[in-house]
Order: C-alpha cells, then sequence, then structure tokens
C-alpha cells in the first residue's frame, strides 16, 4: 500500500510550534533545527519558540521556518522507522521540504536557497502594487474567464495562481487589477472574493525576476536525484530527474500550484494514506474538501503524530 508524504507551504507556523515534541524528546526535531541553524547564522529554534507572529510571518524566515519543521517531523518518523514514503509532496514551498527530505537538495542548501526565495519574491514587486485574494465558491473556469477579462481590458496581471480545492481558489496580480475582478467574482457567483494579507503576489506572471535570481541559486547548489519520486506542483508528474526538478522549481516561482490535480493524482499512484509534516492540518483540511480515497493524517502535534504512526504502521 503506497504512502505519500506531504509538505505544506507558508501560513502554517505559530509561535510555539513543535514544542510538545522536543518536550517528548522525539530524536530528531532539535537536531534538525540546530543544523538549519547553522547554516542560517541564528538560532532558528529559539526564534519559533520565543518570536512573535508578526517575525514568523516575515516570509525570509518562514519559508526556512516551515522547510526545517517539515524535514524534522519526516526524520523523526524516519528514526522511529515508520513506513517509507512511496511519494511526496509540498504545497509551493513544501516542494522544497519534500526534495530536501527526499535527499535532492542537502538542508543547509535548502534553507538559504529559500531564504533567497523569499527574499527575491519580495524584491520582485514594490510594496503595495501587488495583491492576492481568496475565491470560495466558484469552478475553476469562470475564475480563470474572470482573471482573463480584467487583464485584457486593463493591461494588468491577474491569475489563478493557487487551484487549492474545488470552489477554493486564490487569485494574484497588480492590486488594481485583483481589486477591480472581487465584485466581478461574486456577481459570477463566488460565495466569497476576499484580499488576503500577504506581502508579494506569489505564483504569477510577477514573479519572474524572482525565478531568474532564484536560477543563479539554484545553479550554484548541488542538487541530486530525489531517493523518493516528488511530485512537481508545476508538471503534476513524480520526478526524479534532476535537469527537470531544476527547471520546475524555478518555472514554479510564476506558474499556479494545482494542489486539486495533484492530490487527485494520488489514487492512480496506488497511494491509499498520506501524512501531512509540518504543523497544523492545512493540507488535511484540502483533502477533505477533494474528496480522494486516501486516507489523510496530520502530524503536527506529538499526539496526532504517535496516532498517525500507529495507525499507518500497523
Amino acid at each position: 500500500m503506497a504512502f505519500a508524504a506531504l509538505f505544506p507551504g507558508q501560513g502554517s507556523q505559530t509561535v510555539g510550534m513543535l514544542s510538545d515534541f522536543e518536550a517528548a524528546r522525539i530524536p530528531g526535531i532539535k537536531e534538525t533545527f540546530s543544523e538549519a541553524s547553522d547554516a542560517l547564522g541564528y538560532d532558528l529554534w529559539a526564534l519559533s519558540q520565543e518570536g512573535t507572529a508578526e517575525q514568523l510571518s516575515l516570509t525570509e524566515i518562514t519559508q526556512p521556518l516551515m522547510l526545517t519543521s517539515g524535514v524534522a517531523l519526516y526524520r523523526a518518523w524516519s528514526n522511529a522507522n515508520g513506513q517509507n514514503a512511496s511519494y511526496m509532496a509540498g504545497h509551493s514551498l513544501g516542494e522544497y521540504t519534500a526534495l530536501t527530505a527526499a535527499g535532492s537538495l542537502s538542508l543547509a542548501d535548502a534553507v538559504k536557497l529559500v531564504r533567497a526565495r523569499g527574499q527575491f519574491m519580495q524584491d520582485a514587486v514594490p510594496q503595495g502594487t501587488g495583491a492576492m485574494a481568496a475565491v470560495i465558491g466558484l469552478n475553476d473556469d469562470k475564475v480563470e474567464a474572470v482573471c482573463a477579462q480584467v487583464s485584457n481590458d486593463s493591461g494588468l496581471v491577474v491569475e489563478a495562481v493557487n487551484y487549492n480545492a474545488p470552489g477554493q481558489l486564490v487569485i494574484a496580480g497588480h492590486v488594481q487589477a485583483v481589486e477591480a475582478s472581487l465584485p466581478m467574482l461574486k456577481e459570477a457567483g463566488a460565495k466569497r472574493a476576499l484580499p488576503l494579507p500577504v506581502s508579494a503576489p506569489f505564483h504569477c506572471a510577477l514573479m519572474k525576476p524572482a525565478a531568474e535570481r532564484l536560477q543563479v541559486e539554484l545553479d550554484a547548489i548541488d542538487v541530486q536525484a530525489p531517493t523518493v519520486p516528488v511530485i512537481q506542483n508545476v508538471s503534476i508528474q513524480p520526478e526524479i530527474e534532476v535537469s527537470v526538478i531544476r527547471t520546475q522549481l524555478t518555472r514554479q516561482t510564476f506558474s499556479p500550484i494545482r494542489w486539486t490535480q495533484t492530490v487527485r493524482s494520488f489514487e492512480g499512484l496506488g497511494i491509499k494514506s498520506a501524512a501531512e509534516f509540518g504543523p497544523g492540518a492545512v493540507l488535511c483540511g484540502l483533502a477533505k474538501r477533494i474528496q480522494v480515497d486516501v486516507h489523510h493524517f496530520p502530524l503536527g502535534t506529538c499526539e496526532l503524530f504517535v496516532k498517525a504512526f500507529e495507525d499507518i504502521n500497523e
């Protein structure tokens, strides 16, 4: 029975995350944070436990923090002889976590790479000129049609960028174009169309300058074939070829995250269970909306981790 390891993106971080794992002395957690801290030059564990929510929401901190937490949980799982993943997948930033857990990227390289990624994405669009919004209760085609109409009429960028679940999309682009789309989306039948409190319009065409800078960083580090196929955000295909992984990571910066399609691909791969290696349970919540015959387990607390471990490894 195939098992998938899933890794969330930004947004699940909280002050005090994974503290119960450290209190229980679960092997692999603190050691992974120490390794990441050495690479970053600051104490990432202390920041995660004692920093402010505002600090943890800064993308150049959020990205290495979420990556490290996912790798730490996967190492803890492996140290306990948990079932080996047949496939891995991650939502946006989570794809980097998956590649690190699968041995494609070293942890030291990965945390520095995603820190740079966060800064490049922030720098790509001047503060206040980009925006993102959540669209609830409208099918993909109608969201795409509204975005295309606004883009054509205004000459500005607005695109569907996160296909999180049926009827749950995120759009991004120039702030004027995103704002112009919201009443049109509601008129088209959306239950809600709400601006999101983000610092940049991630995964849209405005991120191409960030992708160019990221390519330089990727070219400078060693990328190995992953020990486990990682389902790519861009192609929705399990991948182990290094040249393809490098290209897809660059493209992912300005391409939509097709999570609905990713989860729907699980059944064709024979995946029957999946665990979310990260704080929170965002991906498990999306899975319920996508409605596939795959049992998803959150692992964000020590109690949930133990329960999932027992259920999956029985």
